[in-house]
């Protein structure tokens, strides 16, 4: 027997949602995201939920762990996403204000995750007040550098999921799509080392990495091929000291995605070509934090096909697919566990000042959430 229809009232589960998006939590600022934390370690809390939380490394936040034991005992259901955000604090207050336009509302991280980790948490909450327990254990592991990369994280969230038989992953959704296959993420740290001089006295004696990286950028972000769903884009550019001084040393962070296998060996290989030396500039490259490959197995698609049914019996279509867009379900898909992404809220604008959610999807999302830990395991 399922939870009846009438559990979830979306104004409910927005209330919530808002009051995760009032605490912002961009990753870089460890206080904020700790704070963050600490309001999710609560709600775990109330739900009964064994609390472990996980001391940040490298200037990162805490991350959380909290699980529920469930009617049967064994490997259970990971529910993995993050409550770090891109903005910084203060946006809330600025040019991201908590606000309502019809069935659209706007807030830092609201759609990008901070909603579908409360929608998970909310649909425990029902499925602990209508049946006692879920089918299976659900662990919950709130991680606190995914918009980095998980460049601390990634090695505990693949021991974690190694030790369950599912992976709910409750990033937005793709308009009513699950997602069964994420495209593979390479990040670069590209340094462009020049040759000083006086910048008003002696500038052609000197070789600007600034101008340098100019150059390259053009270079790097053409090769993007956006038929084939390859692409290059730099996103961080530091350069310079003093405005007198020709600068010597310019440091891009780059970001590339690939669809296939051979994208991520050609996108690798096209990316350390770049490092050499000419006319008085030396460009080194760095491969940094990288998000595999994730393609859907027979494990996955059949943690989706129960899903697809159960939406059905709620009252709406789940299509699926693989995209761009990395999350840690990258790391937990390649493993060959099975990993069903993309159960989160609809809506848009991630990492933008129009980020939204909308409400008409809160309460069937939640149901389907609710639903899958209720019958995972049967």
């Amino acid at each position: 027997m399922t939870t009846p229809r009438n559990a979830f009232d979306p104004e409910d589960i927005l209330a919530g949602i808002l009051r995760w998006v009032r605490v912002e939590s961009p990753t870089y600022d460890r206080a904020a995201v700790n704070r963050m934390m600490d309001v999710a370690a609560a709600d775990m809390r109330d739900l009964g939920a064994a609390i472990e939380r996980i001391p940040g490394i490298d200037g990162y936040g805490d991350c959380l762990r909290a699980t529920v034991g469930g009617a049967r005992d064994g490997p259970g259901v990971l529910v993995l996403g993050h409550l770090d955000t891109v903005h910084p604090v203060g946006t809330i207050d600025g040019r991201l204000p908590v606000r309502r336009d019809g069935d659209r509302v706007y807030g830092p991280g609201i759609f990008d995750m901070k909603g579908g980790m409360y929608l998970a948490v909310h649909a425990l909450k029902e499925t602990l007040r209508q049946r006692g327990k879920p089918t299976l254990p659900v662990t919950f592991l709130f991680i606190a550098d995914e918009e980095v990369g998980s460049p601390t994280t990634r090695a505990m969230i693949e021991a974690e999921a190694r030790r369950h038989r599912y992976v709910l992953v409750p990033e937005p959704s793709r308009g009513g799509t699950a997602v069964t296959g994420r495209h593979a993420f390479q990040r670069f740290w590209v340094t462009v080392h020049g040759r000083p001089a006086h910048a008003g006295a002696t500038l052609r004696q000197g070789s600007s990495a600034i101008s340098a990286m100019a150059r390259l950028i053009q270079t790097i972000e053409a090769m993007s091929d956006f038929e084939r769903g390859e692409t290059y884009a730099v996103g961080v550019v530091q350069g310079g000291q003093w405005v007198n001084v020709v600068p010597i040393e310019c440091r891009a962070q780059v970001l590339c995605v690939s669809p296939t296998e051979d994208s991520v060996e050609r996108v690798h290989r096209n990316m350390l070509a770049l490092a050499g030396e000419s006319d008085g500039v030396r460009v080194a490259v760095e491969p940094g934090p990288v998000r595999p490959l994730f393609r859907a197995h027979d494990g996955t698609l059949a943690l989706y096909d129960q899903a697809r049914r159960l939406a059905a019996d709620i009252g709406f279509d789940l299509r699926h697919g693989q995209f761009g867009g990395g999350s840690d379900g990258n790391f937990t898909g390649a493993l060959g566990i099975a990993t069903l992404d993309g159960l989160g809220v609809d809506g848009g604008g991630a990492h933008t000042h129009e980020e939204h959610l909308l409400v008409p999807s809160l309460a069937p999302h939640t149901r389907l959430l609710a639903s899958l830990f209720e019958t995972l395991g049967n």
